[in-house]
């Protein structure tokens, strides 16, 4: 009995010293809540984890191809009803931010986009005085 339990002292010890156990980012959390957030008649594309692995990346980047005559939507979602300065800009394919969402200083949970050439767009995420570095994003289309 005294052996299973300085195991699992063990074991807890080793996850606590880790950082496993104690103040990893979960992402999925914050996916599955931006989904139903998006503006009525936007339909769900695809959802995106936002990592910072807790300050240790500055961004996190993914790329997806716009469809010109298509109305984008991308939205944050983080702790509380706050985006936990994660901002999120959109760049065309020339590396060109065409939309952010950090406006005169205030950030907004989410942009819209119309996309009027076809191509591929990055979607980058970076944080602003974040405190968690953690977060999730959904795209949404329509047409």
């Amino acid at each position: 009995m005294k052996k299973a339990i300085y195991s699992i002292f063990v074991v807890g010890l080793f996850f606590l010293l880790s950082g496993t156990a104690n103040g990893q980012c979960n992402p999925e959390q914050f996916t599955d809540a931006c989904i139903p957030k998006l503006a009525s008649g936007f339909n769900f594309l695809k959802s995106y984890k936002i990592d910072g692995q807790g300050g240790a990346k500055n961004k996190v980047e993914y790329s997806y191809v716009f469809t010109k005559g298509t109305q984008y939507m991308i939205n944050v979602c983080a702790t509380g009803e706050s985006t936990d300065g994660i901002v999120v800009s959109l760049f065309d394919s020339n590396r060109n931010q065409v939309a952010s969402s950090k406006l005169n200083g205030q950030y907004i949970s989410a942009i819209a986009y119309p996309c009027n050439t076809t191509g591929i767009y990055y979607i980058q995420y970076t944080f602003d005085n974040s405190a968690q570095f953690c977060g999730g994003s959904a795209l949404g289309f329509k047409r």
